[in-house]
């Protein structure tokens, strides 16, 4: 499963979006339950906000299921995703993520051409204090006997954000063929969740 991924480098057009933080800093190793970045459309312009990684819908009462991942074969039909897969997705920019393989669990660090990745994402706001917050679950596809994020080239992503995608078009994203990856086996110091910097991708 993809549970952890990292974002400490990014481009000048990321951070020339409106609401891009001015104190943004980078991280080696983001987990579910911290706060990620998100990009979305609203009024046909794209935008950055801070979003907790576990899915809150505004209905839910139990705050300790807060899915991290929706699955790509049933995104379009669970109840706790339908919704945000018809009108609320959005992208998570990432440098690249974690797996881990094997018995032992090596960690690998997986990359692309280019250095920046962006994950198809859904969201959703919940009211909590009198303020409204928000929250992403990663879409992630069957990738042998792991899970991968959705990895969206330019066009996708332009799908992907458009409140004018059919669920065909959406659809047909869930089932177009990944991008070429690259990956590196690193030593163990990444398994620790508390550590956030750049020792994480150190070699194995």
């Amino acid at each position: 499963m993809s549970g952890r991924f990292a974002l400490f480098r990014w481009s000048p057009a990321l951070t020339a979006l409106p609401g891009f933080p001015g104190d943004q800093q980078p991280h080696w190793n983001l987990a579910p339950g911290g706060r990620v970045l998100m990009i979305r459309e609203t009024q046909c312009e794209r935008r950055i906000d801070l979003a907790r990684w576990g899915l809150t819908p505004a209905w839910l009462t139990d705050l300790s299921r807060t899915p991290a991942h929706a699955r790509a074969e049933t995104v379009a039909e669970q109840p706790m995703f339908r919704d945000a897969f018809r009108a609320r997705r959005c992208l998570l920019p990432a440098n690249g993520f974690y797996e881990w393989r094997g018995v032992r669990k090596r960690p690998y660090w997986i990359s692309a051409e280019g250095g920046m990745m962006y994950f198809g994402a859904l969201w959703e706001a919940y009211p909590a204090g009198g303020v409204e917050y928000l929250s992403v679950a990663l879409v992630t596809l069957a990738a042998a006997d792991l899970r991968r994020p959705l990895l969206l080239d330019e066009e996708a992503q332009r799908i992907w954000l458009s409140t004018e995608s059919s669920e065909p078009e959406l659809l047909a994203l869930l089932a177009k063929p990944q991008m070429q990856l690259r990956e590196r086996a690193l030593a163990n110091l990444v398994n620790d969740p508390k550590l956030d910097g750049p020792e994480c991708l150190t070699p194995a």
